[in-house]
């Protein structure tokens, strides 16, 4: 069974004006992500607009991820059928993806017997339980499903509480991730990170350290940064600030009220004034 470890980073997608992925900067921004230290990647979760993009170039994507990746990948394969699920599935582990994250199907609510079934299906369909991370960060899985399903062989589960503690669940809410680290979980999968890989790999050396006092400094930094996040629909701090940083993210995935785009230019002052001592600080951690 595979096991999941440190803080993985949820990727933005790049996009090109049409919407489409630019894969140069996807490519880009995998490097930008492997010098940040973190202990891997994950492409195609929330953050990264997986409902936005094709199976055929999500596939592409990953295939050609893993091999420029220096850390493990994890290939998200959620989508609105059982199918398209499978079938990323299958292509992301014959292309060498260290492990999948699977969220329930989306777009209809399903009871908790429905998402059992999805899930058990997927499994005897794609034989790729044993490298799945479960994902939950929406919470609709209940806690007695999610035991049963960590009992039928899926690898670990990604929540978003982290009232739960377990060697196989990996925190997947970043105002928790702080507190999370080194107190249970095996790992965190963090959009923050996506943006400021420094700062997550930061905490999780201290927290591996026991260095309370640097870790609580890095701590009230990140809380400042997912503050300002929450005030924007997902993903657009994170994206906005992964641009102002690495190659050029593209357009956002909805437009934004005027009111939202004067907050959001706002954030961009903020993020160039704020982030370099922040890195330097993370840097030396």
């Amino acid at each position: 069974m595979a096991e999941f470890a440190g803080v993985y980073a949820a990727a933005v997608t790049p996009r090109d004006d049409d919407g489409s992925i630019d894969f140069g900067r996807a490519f880009e921004m995998i490097d930008y992500l492997c010098a940040g230290g973190v202990r891997g990647v994950v492409l195609f979760d929330a953050a990264g607009e997986y409902p936005a993009f094709s199976p055929a170039d999500r596939a592409r994507l990953v295939y050609l991820a893993v091999k420029r990746s220096r850390v493990p990948v994890l290939a998200g394969v959620g989508s609105t059928t059982l199918a398209d699920s499978v079938f990323l599935a299958r292509q992301a582990c014959d292309d060498g993806a260290a492990g999948l994250l699977l969220p329930p199907a989306f777009f209809f609510r399903y009871d908790q017997q429905d998402i059992r079934e999805f899930y058990l299906q997927f499994a005897a369909e794609s034989d790729a339980a044993e490298v799945t991370v479960i994902g939950n960060a929406g919470g609709e899985i209940e806690r007695e499903t999610a035991r049963e399903l960590l009992a039928a062989g899926f690898a670990a589960m990604a929540c978003g509480s982290a009232d739960w503690r377990s060697n196989r669940l990996l925190i997947a809410n970043d105002a928790q991730l702080p507190c999370a680290l080194g107190s249970g979980f095996c790992g965190a999968i963090s959009e923050t990170a996506g943006a400021l890989p420094e700062l997550a790999a930061g905490l999780e050396r201290t927290a591996a350290a026991g260095n309370r006092a640097e870790g609580e400094r890095l701590a009230a930094l990140w809380s400042e940064f997912v503050a300002w996040a929450e005030r924007f629909p997902r993903p657009v701090a994170v994206k906005v600030a992964a641009g102002l940083r690495g190659p050029d993210t593209g357009p956002l995935p909805v437009p934004l009220a005027p009111a939202r785009q004067a907050l959001l230019d706002e954030f961009r002052d903020w993020f160039r004034g704020w982030s370099p001592r922040v890195l330097r600080l993370a840097a030396h951690a």
